[in-house]
């Protein structure tokens, strides 16, 4: 017999080479149908994979990331098997699960595409070999016996990702006719897909290097039901209406070139003042609190990212070293090893602490193309980064400081649906994934989730998710189309003082380490005006707008006026801008109206004569003739306050 514990700590005893799909029959049969995957030990499992040792064991439905992103994983197999059915030279190169949906990478030989009309033919292929029910079979085989069957298959692609393996490591899944290198896991059989649809067709290069061959990327996404689906539909149209790509290239925000390089947005004067907006808020509430505003390199030697053990774990989201005078040099990737060394440049004292560092480091991360997403998904991020050097004792006021600010944004940007993922270490991963330190991960996850219990903030504790020198929390947002995106970091550091020797002089006059909090209300520039764009739409409260202000002369007649209400906005710290083309006024108020231009301000005979002007407000239309002096004082009153409401 073998032990299993489960989540709640209960333990139940089976007999050895029981699959977790029969642990969940044995709770019930209800649990038994919604059960996708499992977790043993830490690691995720096939549900019909048997359990020989005593282990623990969870069990993961629909409603859970990790039941979705096997469900998405197998449908890419399902895709891959429905494309070499229909396409029989097709040349296969990965396909994993994204944040909603899947994608296949595939080379279609030279000469041949795929084009929408196609994609029809494909989902109702996938269809037909999902409804055969094909169980998802792992099987774990050499590395020659890999390389045979891939050679017999004359697919380079696999053959090239083999290269990078060991025996061991190397396991297939087959699903009926169709076998493809994977680590797995999958859902039990196919039949668990029902609802599928083909998004998307792009082109990417292969393992995301331009010198690499060009791959047809075909997308897509599956439901267990229909509803899930038309509902998912929905909101994708909604979507693009609010697609931060398009509001941002139509509001001037930033552009992409293909001579700067994919993943690194160009951010244009409207985006400029955008940024600038954002750091003034940080700035702002930093003073308050008490942070040291540093600024540190944008790169640095490789020792120092080996001391902080960013590398080798972390080479793959580097960019790659440069090397002078036999030392490499990386581009950072994070600014907290940057931020130790500030930290350990003078001599400390308990008196110090808590010492607050800031800066909106710019950081450089080498993500796949694939998962490049305008400016939601970069690869440079000018990063709102704060760390926090505390005792243990102002830990809980320090952390909770941080949650209080969090909240404080939330309101300010009218974000209602929130929650923390309070991420834990997984304890068969220490000295490998984690910092081995069992006492030190379960008292500063204790730590932690005292603070959330006592501000009464919604939370959520998820397994295997925290950085590799502590417990942290993601900050989780919900757009007002119903995506959740994670905005922001606070996480716990119990191991860099330790690797760095960073120390104050305690009461006693005797060196102590202290703990490190790592945290980013705004996260990083990039995502927070990608989230932003897609929240308002691109209709910027006033205070954040690009352009606060239009100034719309009906005639050139009144222009001398026009230039001076607009003078007098600009001296007043408004962004106004007074439209002098020679066109009607229809014309002006619409071209304002597309800007998103939260005021315009029409100025006629009437108005120039008597002081006034005429008051639109985006999406609202006419609110009627008033002096320009109170306009100009409640604007500055609404700018001043960061109001999310016109108070005009």
């Amino acid at each position: 017999m073998i032990k299993i514990t489960f989540p709640d700590g209960n333990i139940r005893e089976y007999e050895a080479g029981v699959s977790p799909m029969q642990i969940a029959e044995s709770i019930s049969m209800g649990l038994a149908k919604k059960v996708l995957v499992a977790e043993v030990n830490g690691k995720v499992w096939d549900l019909t994979r048997t359990l020989a040792a005593d282990s623990s064991l969870k069990l993961f439905t629909w409603d859970d990331k990790e039941g979705k992103e096997t469900y998405w994983h197998s449908s890419a197999h399902l895709m891959a098997e429905a494309l070499e059915a229909l396409y029989p030279n097709v040349k296969l190169g990965i396909g994993p699960p994204i944040d909603y949906g899947f994608y296949y990478d595939i080379d279609l030989g030279e000469g041949r595409t795929i084009v929408p009309e196609d994609l029809i033919a494909i989902e109702k292929k996938m269809a037909e070999l999902a409804a055969k029910n094909n169980a998802f079979e792992r099987s774990e085989v050499s590395k020659n016996e890999a390389i045979v069957y891939f050679k017999e298959k004359s697919d380079p692609y696999k053959l090239e990702l083999l290269e990078g393996l060991n025996d061991g490591e190397i396991t297939l899944y087959k699903q009926g006719d169709f076998t493809d290198l994977c680590r797995g896991p999958h859902i039990p059989h196919t039949g668990y897909i029902k609802s599928i649809k083909l998004l998307n067709i792009a082109g990417a290069y292969w393992r995301g290097n331009e010198k690499n061959p060009m791959m047809t990327r075909l997308y897509g996404i599956t439901f267990p039901k229909q509803a899930e689906l038309d509902d998912y539909l929905t909101m994708i149209e909604e979507a693009k209406k609010r697609d931060h790509r398009k509001i941002g290239k139509e509001l001037s925000i930033f552009a992409f070139d293909d001579m700067v390089g994919p993943g690194l947005p160009l951010w244009l004067p409207n985006g400029g003042i955008m940024i600038e907006e954002l750091e003034r808020l940080a700035k702002e509430d930093e003073e308050a609190h008490g942070y040291h505003r540093v600024v540190t390199p944008h790169i640095a030697k490789e020792e120092l990212y080996l001391t902080s053990g960013h590398l080798p774990y972390y080479a793959e989201g580097m960019f790659p070293p440069m090397e002078m005078d036999g030392t490499k040099y990386y581009l950072r990737a994070m600014n907290c090893p940057h931020h130790h060394k500030v930290f350990d440049a003078e001599q400390k004292s308990y008196k110090d602490l808590p010492f607050r560092l800031a800066e909106y480091g710019t950081c450089y991360r080498y993500e796949d193309s694939g998962a490049l997403f305008g400016i939601m998904r970069s690869r440079v991020l000018h990063m709102n980064d704060a760390h926090i050097y505390c005792t243990k004792h102002q830990f809980f006021e320090e952390f909770s400081k941080v949650n209080l600010l969090y909240q404080k944004n939330f309101e300010l940007f009218g974000v209602t649906d929130y929650k923390m993922r309070l991420s834990l270490h997984e304890p068969s991963k220490l000295g490998q994934k984690y910092v081995n330190n069992p006492e030190l991960w379960l008292e500063t996850e204790d730590m932690v989730r005292k603070v959330l219990l006592e501000l009464g903030v919604p939370f959520e504790e998820v397994a295997d998710e925290a950085a590799f020198y502590g417990p942290k929390i993601d900050v989780e947002m919900k757009s007002a189309i119903g995506r959740w995106f994670t905005m922001a970091t606070n996480q716990v550091d119990f191991s860099s003082a330790e690797k760095f020797k960073l120390a104050f002089k305690n009461s006693n006059n005797e060196e102590e380490r202290p703990l490190i909090i790592h945290r980013a209300p705004l996260g990083t520039h990039e995502r927070y005006i990608g989230f932003l764009i897609e929240h308002f739409a691109g209709n910027f409260p006033t205070w954040l707008a690009p352009q606060q202000v239009a100034v719309l002369p009906i005639s050139d007649k009144f222009m001398d006026y026009a230039n001076a209400v607009n003078k007098q906005l600009k001296e007043a710290g408004i962004r106004s801008k007074a439209d002098d083309r020679n066109e009607k006024i229809g014309k002006k108020i619409r071209d304002a109206e597309m800007l998103k231009v939260p005021y315009m301000l029409v100025i006629g005979e009437k108005e120039a004569t008597e002081n006034k002007v005429s008051v639109r407000i985006h999406g609202q239309g006419d609110k009627g003739m008033l002096p320009l002096e109170d306009v100009k004082l409640k604007l500055v009153e609404e700018i001043k306050a960061r109001s999310l409401e016109h108070i005009l």
